[in-house]
């Protein structure tokens, strides 16, 4: 995906979950296990939240592009960021997929 996409698409994301009462916390929070894409508010839950666009489903759904093995390196990333906090929040791992204009949000995709 071209940058410029992944920027778009994070966001739309970014603003449509603001707009449904999330606060943004981190935009690409990076570590050198990677990248989380947002780090939201839900009230007292902390989201961690990765993007996906897709301008057409040529190339499938974009729900369908979270793996395991890519959830196994969010969570990894998650608890680097969980540790600076110096206490332990809950916690949920969302999925936004976009799919030309259309925006489907999953909560609590994975644990």
């Amino acid at each position: 995906m071209a940058k410029t996409k992944g920027v778009l698409g994070e966001e739309l994301a970014r603003t449509y979950l603001e707009s449904r009462g999330l606060a943004t916390r981190e935009r690409n929070y990076r570590t050198e296990y990677g990248e989380i894409d947002l780090i939201m508010q839900d009230q007292d839950v902390l989201v961690f939240v990765e993007v996906k666009y897709r301008a057409s489903d040529r190339y499938g759904n974009p729900l369908e592009a979270v793996s395991p093995r890519k959830q196994a390196k969010l969570k990894q990333i998650a608890r680097r960021y969980i540790a600076q906090l110096g206490y332990e929040p809950v916690c949920r791992f969302d999925v936004i997929g976009i799919l030309g204009t259309e925006i489907y949000w999953v909560k609590g995709a994975f644990e």
